[in-house]
């Protein structure tokens, strides 16, 4: 499938999914900010909830993370999709809170020292915490990836080994992602070990989504893309439906 397609057809299932679980007005309201018509106002959530979503944007603040082929920010792409992402689950009704919401460290400025292991403790911390009061939360950390090679691309998810239900949640964003977004895309979910230190650390369903290499050139122009990013988010966010709504 070419890319152009996969991004309409992204478009078009997220768009089935929230015909189902969305009102009308939420619809309305959804397909403006699909089209770039508008902004989304996603109004006041349920109270209560039985399921919460964590979204962690990664890197921020002096930690850059990653650099595109065209200089591009890490840290600023994962915020920009996190947004995306959240809007989409708040106008579904789905309860989500994200660990930063500006270009910031989770850490507080009288710590000089280590402050990015700092930084991963107190996202895991906020995690837990937020969590505490709900029946299932699910942790979707985002991040861009890199390599030596330019020729590598696109989206794999990574999952904790320490709640059995973070496999069965990746495996679900990894086809949603093959199917909607890019037929192409041959890569596996992966168990992460104690290199990725949220998801071995963390003890709720936990996931952290590659979602492309800025090393490679075309891939790195994608993620920059507003409407991309769009798509991304929304493919994310109707595999998050997805193993709600079946896979718990």
């Amino acid at each position: 499938m070419a890319k152009g397609k996969g991004i309409a057809a992204a478009l078009g299932f997220t768009a089935i999914v929230l015909a189902l679980c969305v009102l009308c007005a939420g619809a309305v309201l959804l397909g403006d900010y699909l089209l770039g018509e508008g902004m989304l106002d996603a109004g006041s959530a349920p109270e209560e909830r039985s399921v919460l979503i964590v979204i962690d944007p990664g890197h921020g603040g002096m930690d850059g993370g990653a650099v595109g082929t065209n200089g591009a920010l890490e840290k600023d792409i994962n915020l920009s999709v996190a947004k995306k992402l959240y809007e989409l689950c708040r106008i579904a009704g789905i309860e989500c809170r994200m660990t930063r919401e500006s270009d910031c460290m989770l850490v507080d400025d009288s710590i000089k020292t280590r402050r990015k292991m700092h930084d991963l403790k107190n996202r895991v911390a906020f995690a837990e915490a937020a969590g505490s009061d709900w029946d299932v939360t699910l942790f979707v950390s985002l991040h861009m990836n890199n390599f030596s090679q330019s020729r590598y691309s696109g989206l794999q998810v990574w999952y904790s080994k320490n709640d059995e239900r973070s496999k069965s949640l990746a495996a679900y964003l990894q086809t949603y992602a093959r199917t909607y977004l890019d037929s192409a895309n041959e890569r596996e979910i992966k168990a992460a070990g104690s290199s990725i230190y949220v998801l071995d650390r963390i003890k709720l369903p936990a996931v952290l989504i590659e979602c492309g290499f800025l090393s490679n050139p075309e891939e790195c122009e994608r993620l920059c893309n507003d409407e991309y990013q769009k798509s991304l988010a929304s493919v994310i966010f109707a595999g998050l439906v997805g193993y709600i709504g079946g896979g718990m």
